[in-house]
């Protein structure tokens, strides 16, 4: 039996494992997560009779292979075809019809993190949640990897050993790893250079409806402070009739310049400036908010691939949507499908 140790729960990480554990049915899947949730920024939050999606907003269905995982391996119990059309914004708050295609845009009656969580349910991995790590090791006599979390507890050895966090996140965890040797420092280094985008979040709430032909805008030109303002009531099951709940998304610059403002402050900004693009004075004053910063948010380029490609050959598998180099859902998918496949082949 081989022990494969997985660092992070996110999408990237729930498909290496789906792919994994139907490779080699009798290895031990050890995913150790520091939230209290899976999915990633793929994330859910529910409030009462809301239930809203306040990282990644939905799936896209323009990747063939992770298409056809959640129509045939996810199912169709809950699953959100959002219909209404993406429109656009630019700096000036002018809004125009845009964005409207023949791809599908996913989530579920109960929010996005049903794809990780239907994933890991279709294997035999075992998901410590609230468990962070802070220490890797790679065992020399065995050549197997071993994890300590920030409570002084041990895990492995591994077999091999997955890494999903966001690049910067890794690039600290090899930086302090014990493993001397130099693919660490050239996957750190690489880690390192990945750009990412600040996002920080607001979840407006209104107990009327928004009546608008669109499920979502989104900001093209980056000469607005927000950049993505979505409908959640759009997605069935999300939001009771007659309410109105919509996702903020401010710009990475306005992100940066308010991350560590405070957190009515920065709602109450970003009411005002969703009510001016929607064209809706009513929306300067939610009954109920909620917010999320994600300091690395979106990466925006993806890790070089030599030092992945070295890091594989002694069983250190990055993955996650900063090592596809696209900051999609989607990719994050189809990447944890690649990387799990290539794992179960070195095993």
């Amino acid at each position: 039996m081989v022990d494969v140790g997985v660092v992070g729960a996110g999408a990237g990480a729930a498909a290496l494992s789906y792919v994994v554990d139907g490779s080699h049915p009798s290895a031990d899947l050890t995913v150790l997560e520091k939230s209290g949730g899976v999915c990633g920024r793929a994330a859910t939050r529910r409030h009462g009779s809301l239930t809203y999606d306040y990282g990644a907003n939905y799936l896209k269905s323009d990747d063939e292979r992770v298409a056809d995982l959640v129509r045939e391996t996810l199912g169709e119990a809950g699953r959100v075809d959002v219909t209404e059309p993406i429109y656009t914004f630019d700096g000036d708050g002018t809004v125009s019809e845009g964005r409207d295609t023949d791809e599908h845009r996913w989530s579920y009656e109960s929010g996005l993190t049903q794809i990780a969580k239907r994933l890991f349910s279709e294997t035999d991995a075992t998901v410590h949640r609230r468990t962070r790590v802070e220490a890797v090791r790679r065992l020399p006599e065995t050549d197997q990897w071993e994890l300590t979390d920030t409570d002084g507890r041990q895990w492995g050895p591994f077999d091999a050993l997955a890494l999903n966090p966001p690049a910067p996140q890794t690039a600290a965890l090899l930086d302090g790893a014990e493993w001397e040797h130099p693919v660490r420092e050239r996957l750190a280094a690489a880690a390192t250079d990945v750009p990412y985008r600040t996002i920080w979040t607001a979840v407006l709430h209104y107990e009327f409806e928004l009546d608008r032909p669109y499920y979502a805008l989104i900001n093209t030109d980056d000469d607005h402070d927000v950049g993505w303002i979505a409908r959640e009531e759009c997605k069935r099951g999300h939001v009771p009739d007659g309410e109105s709940l919509l996702v903020v998304q401010a710009s990475p610059g306005w992100s940066v310049d308010n991350y560590d403002g405070d957190p009515a402050d920065n709602v109450a900004e970003l009411a005002e400036l969703t009510a001016a693009v929607v064209g809706d004075d009513r929306l300067t004053e939610p009954d109920w908010t909620d917010h999320q910063g994600w300091r690395y948010a979106l990466p925006d380029a993806g890790v070089q691939s030599g030092p992945v490609a070295s890091a594989n050959e002694h069983g250190l598998y990055p993955v996650g949507d900063w090592v596809a180099g696209e900051a999609r859902l989607h990719a994050a998918l189809r990447n944890g499908l690649d990387v799990g496949e290539r794992l179960a082949y070195a095993l």
